[in-house]
């Protein structure tokens, strides 16, 4: 089977996916935010008239290149989300996991759905993504993390291949001795792992891009090579980035126009894709995207 990319409903998607054809799924569905998600990419042009100054004072000026968008806003959250649930739990392997990406707001009332799913014997881990970046209100405690539900299929029968996890280097390497020192330490189950930066090489302009380090860690840890990754609120693209960089196929849904012209220049000259739904041609630019492969190294903190 080669890799897959559809335009279209994900619900009637996974309906028509086959029962335990999947071994990993990790979705980052809308989060309910109430808000409209936005991001507008801009480039720099010398000008001497510009509303920049940059190196050595020389003048640039910005121009607005493009904005994507979604009102991230539903009448009834879980009822949009229970079926596609419902069907992910009927595509897993027996073997497989779930990552269900949520944040603060409605976590709570997802694991509680979940649970009903799954079984509360499935639910394997709550992982903290936690960055530091972005506004610091000053009437409560900055929100800087996101929540990440880790569900197994079978509780005794589910990929976790902790050698293949990237250690992290100790708080205090003072404490553990040289050797541990420089092996590095595994992960817990909180994330310390930057958003992706706004003047990054991995940059795509899409609202809501996750880390590629945050999704190598994943499919490093939760599926073999060869087997197939699913995400079915995919966005910019970066499950099947992950991947494909770590040999796995992989399955990506999206009913956003914008989100495939994103992944279609993300994946331009990528052998192996089969796009269902969504002629790519057109929106091959690669000088616009970043390269796929262009860093494959973690970055913690």
């Amino acid at each position: 089977m080669t890799s897959r990319i559809y335009l279209g409903d994900n619900l009637e998607v996974l309906r028509a996916l086959p029962t335990a054809s999947v071994d990993l799924i990790y979705i980052d569905p809308p989060f309910n935010t109430g808000k409209v998600q936005q991001r507008t990419q801009i480039k720099t042009v010398q000008s001497d008239a510009g509303d920049r100054t940059g190196f050595q004072g020389r003048r640039y000026e910005s121009i607005v290149v493009g904005t994507k968008r979604f009102n991230d806003l539903f009448d009834d959250y879980l009822a949009f989300l229970e079926p596609r649930l419902t069907e992910a739990h009927r595509v897993l392997a027996t073997h497989g996991s779930l990552y269900f990406h949520v944040d603060y707001r409605e976590v709570h009332y997802c694991k509680i759905l979940l649970d009903e799913i799954f079984g509360r014997e499935c639910f394997l881990n709550e992982i903290i993504w936690a960055y530091d970046f972005g506004g610091r209100p000053k009437n409560k405690w900055p929100p800087k993390h996101d929540n990440i539900l880790l569900y197994v299929k079978t509780p005794k029968d589910y990929v976790f291949n902790v050698g293949e996890i990237e250690r992290i280097p100790y708080m205090a390497p003072g404490l553990v001795g040289p050797e541990k020192a420089a092996r590095g330490k595994l992960s817990t189950d909180t994330w310390w792992h930057t958003i992706v930066p706004t003047n990054g090489s991995e940059k795509t302009g899409y609202p809501t891009q996750k880390p590629l380090g945050i999704l190598r860690r994943i499919v490093r840890a939760s599926s073999r090579p060869g087997t197939v990754v699913c995400d079915f609120f995919a966005g910019s693209g970066t499950t099947g980035v992950a991947a494909l960089e770590l040999g796995r196929r992989f399955i990506l849904v999206d009913d956003s126009l914008e989100a495939l012209e994103v992944m279609a220049r993300r994946f331009d000259g990528v052998e192996g894709i089969e796009w269902i739904g969504f002629d790519p041609t057109p929106h091959q630019t690669r000088d616009k995207q970043p390269k796929l492969f262009e860093d494959r190294t973690p970055k913690e903190g």
